[in-house]
C-alpha cells in the first residue's frame, strides 16, 4: 500500500477509531498533505506512487530542513513531525512499513513560552466596566465571565448547548479534546451574568426554536469560535487595555490566578480537563512576588 492510499484510512482512523476532534482530524491533513507535496518534490516523481519504507530518516531531516527554509517555527514543525510520528505509527500497526523514520528524527527545541494572561487589576478592568445595555452586551458580558470563571476553551465554550448547562447548581457539561465530556463549575458572577444574557437571548434567536446553541450570534446562529475572538478584541480596545489577548488568555489567566491563590496543581489539572499534568504546568506560571509572598506567609523562619 502506498502512502497516498493510507492517508485516507489514517484519517478515518482518527475520526472513528480515536474520536478527535474535527479541528484535529484537519490538522493532522495539512501536516501530512504538505508532507506529501515535499516528497514529489524529493523524489522527483509522483507522491501517489511513494511507498512507506522509502521514506528513511535521511527523508525526513530534509523535510525538516525544507521547512525551516520556509520559515516554519519550530513550534510548528514540531507538530508536523509529531503528525508524521502517528501516520507511520499506524502504518507499523497494519505491517504497511517496517520502522518509523519519524521516531528517529529529533523534534525541533523550542524555549518555552509561557501562554499570556492578565493581572487581577486587568481583569477587572475587562469584566467590571459597563456592558452595553443590548443583548448583545449581555452576551458578550456572560461569554467572558464563564471563559475565566471556568477556564473552558473557547473551542468548548461555542459548543455549548442550552441543555449542558445548570444555573441553579452553577455547573455545565462540556465536550473537549477527543470528543471526552466533563462537568465544570462556574461563580456566582458568572452565573448571575449568564442569567441575565438568557433573559436576552430571545432577541438575538429571532424565532429560531430549532437553535440549541447556548451562545448566538446576531443572527440566532450558533457563535464560532473566531467571533468569540473579534468581541475579545473589540472589549480591550474599548476599555483601553493592551492588545493582542486571545480568548485561549483567559484560560491562563483561570489557570494562574487559582495556581497564586493556593489550589493544588492537580485540582487545576482537573478543572482544565488535562489529560496530562505536564499541560497543566506549561499553562500555570507563578510570579516571583507570589512565591516571595507564600514563602514569607509560611516558612517558620521566613523573617
Amino acid at each position: 500500500m502506498t502512502i497516498a492510499e493510507a492517508l485516507p484510512l489514517f484519517f478515518d482512523e482518527l475520526s472513528y477509531g480515536r474520536n478527535c476532534s474535527p479541528n484535529t482530524v484537519r490538522g493532522y491533513q495539512a501536516d501530512l498533505r504538505q508532507f506529501m507535496a515535499f516528497l514529489a518534490r524529493y523524489f522527483d516523481r509522483p507522491a501517489d506512487g511513494i511507498m512507506p519504507d522509502e521514506v528513511d530518516l535521511r527523508t525526513v531531516r530534509a523535510f525538516l530542513s525544507h521547512l525551516a527554509r520556509e520559515g516554519i517555527g519550530k513550534r510548528s514543525m514540531g507538530r508536523k513531525l509529531s503528525a508524521l510520528r502517528s501516520f507511520y505509527d499506524y502504518l507499523l500497526r497494519r505491517g504497511d512499513s517496517s520502522i518509523n523514520p519519524a521516531r528517529l528524527a529529533a523534534t525541533p527545541r523550542t524555549g518555552e513560552q509561557t501562554p499570556a494572561f492578565l493581572s487581577r487589576g486587568e481583569v477587572a478592568v475587562l469584566l467590571d466596566e459597563p456592558f452595553p445595555d443590548t443583548a448583545l452586551g449581555a452576551r458578550n458580558r456572560a461569554i467572558l465571565e464563564l471563559l475565566y470563571a471556568s477556564g473552558i476553551r473557547v473551542g468548548e465554550l461555542v459548543s455549548i448547548d442550552l441543555e449542558d448547562i445548570d444555573l441553579e447548581e452553577r455547573n455545565l457539561r462540556v465536550t473537549g479534546k477527543g470528543r471526552k465530556q466533563r462537568e465544570v463549575i462556574f461563580g456566582s458572577t458568572a452565573a448571575r451574568a449568564l442569567g441575565d444574557y438568557l433573559r436576552s437571548r430571545p432577541l438575538l434567536s429571532m424565532g429560531r426554536r430549532e437553535e440549541q446553541a447556548l451562545f448566538l450570534n446576531n443572527r440566532g446562529g450558533r457563535l464560532t469560535a473566531r467571533s468569540v475572538a473579534r468581541l475579545l478584541n473589540a472589549r480591550i480596545r474599548e476599555v483601553g487595555l493592551r492588545r493582542g489577548i486571545s480568548p485561549h488568555a483567559l484560560r491562563h489567566t483561570f489557570a494562574t490566578h487559582l495556581l497564586n491563590n493556593g489550589a493544588d496543581i492537580r485540582a487545576i489539572q482537573e478543572l482544565l480537563g488535562h489529560a496530562s499534568l505536564s499541560t497543566t504546568q506549561r499553562y500555570t506560571s507563578v510570579g516571583v512576588e507570589d512565591l516571595m509572598r507564600t514563602y514569607l506567609q509560611c516558612h517558620p523562619r521566613a523573617e
